[in-house]
């Protein structure tokens, strides 16, 4: 179907806020500098009246919709958008036979915008084909999701591929202070008092449509919208978290302290604070990554896989959905068996070289690949461990100043218990004893 943004829809249906402050031109988007500088593919498209095609990838709200409509906007090409989720087979075709009859009556181009292309199975992706091949449309597909994955091979490398990133907390700050000015929106109708800003973008999460929503909805209970009045409107409590604050330092805090401290439902607790309170899903991430090391360690090494995986999780797909993944991994890491003995072992190896106990590499050790290094004795008489038994061969490995030094003192909790017995005779046998 043709685009909704034409002036007689305008004038029968009232828009909603988000719709009327879409920018009108590349320097009217906020955010996705990458992608909007001079040079840039995507200002190239909107320079050259050439058509192309290219996905937008990136997490709901960070301006798919609005970019694609920009692009018709400037260009002056016939915006027709359908939607993955209702089209089917069809429709598709019957949008490129409209796009092609009106570039052959009038010469006007089409841009065929297709929101949650991922969505579409094979023979609608293959329906896009021609038109995408013979440059018929202007196509651009919208995507939340990888489209590696999603997309066919045929569609993806006749396209370009654009990656779109999460709003930042200044972005969606500057989305919704203009649509509290611009005519287009409140008008300067309504004022927002600093606090009630401040939670709409805590509430916005990077998504600059979710902020505009519930700006607007506001904006229907008073014209002076405090916090109070965003509560009442959204229906959720602000939750009083500051992220450069004691809050913050506060929650995160409590949060480690419960995972170590095998309390799942505690940890929990204070996750959902942080996410509810906006805070950066990738900062909560990055937490629980270092904390799979440094207390549980090797009492369960598949804490950090899971850590690993969920960061990259919560990268891929952001929030909502990504709280699912970080609550799987807070609950792996309170329940798993807990051992510092990772951190404890580097904490006193780099103790010991910064006190200066160095000492020289021994040189059958020492790197003899190069020209020259057997003049020099490298490598001389060193024993490669694979032609032993059981792979293990004594020599000296450490330098002399640290050679009793003892780092790794395995825990005797959950999967480290059996390493505990391995290192024990390795050490042993290692060190002749």
């Amino acid at each position: 179907m043709d685009s909704l943004f034409d002036s007689a829809a305008e004038e029968a249906t009232p828009q909603p806020l988000a719709v009327r402050m879409r920018p009108r031109t590349l320097d009217e988007v906020i955010g996705q500098r990458h992608l909007l500088g001079p040079g840039t593919p995507l200002r190239r498209l909107v320079e050259s009246e050439a058509p192309m095609s290219l996905f937008l990838w990136g997490p709901p709200g960070t301006g798919k919709t609005t970019l694609a409509y920009v692009v018709s906007n400037v260009t002056k090409r016939r915006f027709v958008e359908i939607s993955a989720v209702s089209a089917g087979v069809k429709d598709v075709r019957a949008a490129i036979d409209n796009a092609r009859r009106e570039l052959g009556m009038t010469g006007r181009q089409t841009v065929l915008f297709v929101d949650e292309v991922h969505r579409f199975n094979k023979a609608q992706q293959d329906a896009l084909l021609p038109a995408v091949e013979n440059r018929w449309v202007t196509f651009i597909g919208a995507t939340t999701e990888n489209p590696f994955f999603s997309v066919i091979s045929p569609l993806l490398s006749r396209s370009l591929l654009l990656t779109l990133e999460s709003l930042s907390d200044d972005d969606v700050r500057a989305v919704l202070e203009r649509a509290v000015s611009d005519p287009r929106g409140l008008g300067e109708r309504a004022t927002l008092a600093p606090q009630a800003l401040d939670h709409l973008v805590r509430l916005a999460g990077g998504d600059a449509r979710r902020s505009l929503t519930y700006l607007e909805a506001a904006a229907l209970l008073a014209d002076d919208i405090t916090v109070e009045v965003v509560e009442k409107a959204v229906d959720k409590a602000a939750v009083r978290y500051d992220r450069q604050g004691d809050q913050h330092y506060d929650v995160i805090s409590a949060f480690i302290k419960s995972m170590r401290g095998s309390d799942a439902d505690a940890a929990l607790h204070y996750l959902a604070r942080m996410i509810e309170a906006g805070e950066d899903p990738r900062f909560i991430a990055r937490r629980i990554v270092i904390f799979a090391s440094e207390d549980v360690g090797m009492a369960d090494p598949t804490c950090l896989q899971t850590a690993v995986a969920v960061a990259q999780a919560v990268q891929l797909i952001g929030l909502p959905e990504g709280q699912i993944n970080l609550a799987q991994a807070v609950i792996h890491c309170a329940m798993a068996p807990k051992s510092n003995a990772v951190v404890k072992a580097i904490g006193a190896a780099v103790d010991d070289v910064r006190r200066g106990l160095i000492g020289q590499v021994p040189g059958h050790l020492r790197d003899a690949h190069y020209p020259g290094a057997a003049k020099l004795g490298h490598g001389d008489g060193y024993k490669y461990p694979h032609d032993f038994d059981h792979g293990l061969v004594r020599q000296e490995y450490a330098p002399e100043q640290v050679r009793e030094r003892r780092y790794y003192e395995p825990t005797r909790h959950g999967a480290e218990a059996p390493v505990a017995d391995r290192w024990t005779k390795i050490r042993d046998f290692l060190r002749g004893s």
